[in-house]
C-alpha cells in the first residue's frame, strides 16, 4: 500500500498540533503529502430569531474566524514547507466529522491523522465525538493521536 496523501484537520488547539507534529513525523520517510483542514463551523442563534434575520454580530465573528484560520493555516503550510515536507491547506464550512469525511473522499486521502480531545462522560454525550464520528465514517484508514499519547510522544 503507497501512503501519498494524508489529510490532518487541525482546530489549532494543543492537541490537533501534536497530531499535526505526529503527522509531520509519520510522512517523512513516506515523502507524502501533507493535507492541512481547519473547519469552520457555522454560527446558529442559540433562541427563536425570525427565519430571515441574521445578526451582524454573528456574521462579523464567523468572518472572523475564516480569517484567522486562513492565516494560521498559512503559518502552519510555511513552517511545515521549511521542513522540507509537501503541504496543502485547505479551509472549509460546515460539521466537521461530515467535512473531513467528504474532503478525504474528495482529495482521495490515504490515511487521516487527527487528535482526540478525551471528552468523556457528559461532555462527550452532549458534545458527541468527532473524532469518533470520523473513524465510522471515513473513507480510509484514521489514526488518532490521543491527549496523552500525543504529550508523552513529544516530551521525548
Amino acid at each position: 500500500m503507497t501512503t501519498k496523501r494524508i489529510l490532518v484537520p487541525v482546530d489549532f488547539s494543543d492537541d490537533s498540533l501534536r497530531a499535526l507534529d505526529y503527522a509531520a513525523d509519520f510522512v517523512k520517510p513516506l515523502k507524502a503529502e501533507l493535507q492541512l483542514l481547519y473547519v469552520v463551523e457555522p454560527i446558529y442563534y442559540a433562541m427563536p430569531a425570525p427565519m430571515d434575520a441574521t445578526s451582524p454580530n454573528l456574521a462579523l465573528l464567523f468572518d472572523e474566524q475564516q480569517r484567522s484560520g486562513t492565516l494560521l493555516l498559512a503559518r502552519l503550510e510555511a513552517k511545515l514547507q521549511k521542513r522540507g515536507h509537501t503541504v496543502r491547506a485547505l479551509l472549509k464550512t460546515g460539521s466537521p466529522a461530515t467535512v473531513i469525511v467528504d474532503t478525504a473522499k474528495r482529495l482521495k486521502a490515504d490515511l487521516i491523522i487527527m487528535s482526540t480531545h478525551g471528552r468523556t462522560g457528559l461532555a462527550h454525550v452532549l458534545l458527541g465525538s468527532v473524532a469518533q464520528r470520523v473513524v465510522c465514517m471515513a473513507p480510509c484508514p484514521v489514526l488518532t493521536v490521543r491527549r496523552k499519547a500525543a504529550a508523552k510522544r513529544k516530551k521525548k
